[in-house]
């Protein structure tokens, strides 16, 4: 299909102004024809038949015949462009904490008071899509996974350049909430417990294992926490260690506030309630996660820092990319040089036939 038009020799369009101008000037110059009558009542109103009027129109036949030659010399022309991109995108892993202590509410969106897992939703799916406000470009392709953990971690979305669907799996983590029965009882109160905890090590090493098989020449896991390791099967040093040697650098990212917030609780008739509760983070452990992997450590205590702290990841991992421009071009030329051709020998014959004594 084609989508773009240019003159490959425009210059020539800068004629047709001074044909038009030579037209004027030369038969504005001409002589008139003069016939001498002894009376000329009979000729104040002379028969005029087509040939006057096709006299008359001759001038301008020859300039359109000659706009229309000096347009084919422009060498008019159509276009089919396309464009390719390509190079190397960055595989990245985002490691997602949906622990109990996600659920404190001490961040703000759209200026209502949200949880820290709502407030990491919204700017992780603006750092992936893009988001002006934000000051977040997107990140269109580079191969994204999601790991999530509290108590146990677990695969939400593979290495995928399908974003609108991983954001789907984004929208949907939830923090795991009792399940009661008719009379208000919790039915999996002993995993519920277990589900609640933090299992950063669990969480970080199986981040690792999606990207250790990853084609991509650079490969980082985004590992964000607001709590203290205090649960699952991998220490997180040795998860650690695990990424120093495979290559792979981890960005942390420590949210929150550590002390009282406040928090929703349920009671046993299901009614929800904010009460008090401390929660601490070990920065600690993730500077030196951080520091070891050849990464960088962020804390975000509200939406905006936690929007910065992924801008600025954004600008450090730059995917290597680039777009080809292609272009096809046909000659239009033809369409407009032949009319002229056909107009100038039409006005040239009629100069040299029945017209000629009408000059």
């Amino acid at each position: 299909m084609f989508d773009s038009f240019r003159f490959l020799h425009w210059g020539w369009l800068f004629a047709i102004p001074l044909v038009w101008i030579g037209i004027w000037y030369f038969r504005k110059r001409s002589p008139r024809p003069v016939v001498l009558f002894s009376a000329v009542r009979g000729l104040q109103r002379p028969p005029r038949s087509v040939w006057t009027w096709v006299h008359r129109c001759v001038p301008f036949t020859e300039g359109i015949a000659l706009s229309c030659l000096l347009i084919g010399m422009a060498r008019p022309q159509w276009g089919e462009s396309e464009s390719r991109v390509s190079g190397e995108g960055i595989a990245i892993e985002l490691i997602l904490d949906i622990s109990g202590s996600m659920e404190a509410i001490d961040f703000e969106l759209d200026e209502r008071q949200v949880n820290r897992l709502a407030a990491v939703k919204h700017v992780v799916k603006a750092f992936v899509q893009g988001d002006k406000e934000l000051g977040l470009r997107g990140r269109p392709n580079d191969p994204i996974g999601v790991v999530a953990f509290g108590g146990f971690a677990e695969s939400r979305c593979p290495l995928t350049l399908d974003h609108r669907a991983m954001v789907s799996v984004v929208d949907s983590l939830q923090i795991p909430r009792p399940i009661r029965d008719a009379r208000g009882r919790i039915l999996n109160e002993q995993s519920l417990e277990e589900e609640l905890a933090t299992a950063i090590g669990d969480g970080l090493a199986l981040g690792i294992d999606r990207l250790k098989n990853a084609r991509s020449k650079s490969r980082i896991a985004v590992l964000l926490t607001d709590g203290d390791s205090n649960a699952g099967a991998v220490d997180p040093r040795d998860a650690m260690k695990l990424a120093k040697q495979l290559g792979i650098k981890v960005y942390t990212i420590g949210i929150g506030q550590n002390g009282v917030v406040p928090v929703p609780r349920e009671d046993e008739f299901g009614t929800r309630m904010l009460v008090p509760a401390r929660f601490t983070m070990d920065e600690t452990l993730l500077k030196e996660i951080a520091q070891e992997t050849g990464g960088s450590y962020f804390h975000a205590s509200d939406t905006q820092g936690l929007a910065e702290v992924y801008s600025q990841i954004d600008q450090l991992e730059k995917s290597e990319v680039e777009e080809m421009h292609f272009a096809r071009y046909t000659e239009a030329y033809s369409w407009v040089v032949l009319p002229g051709i056909i107009l100038l020998c039409l006005s040239y014959g009629l100069r040299r036939t029945r017209l000629q004594w009408l000059a």
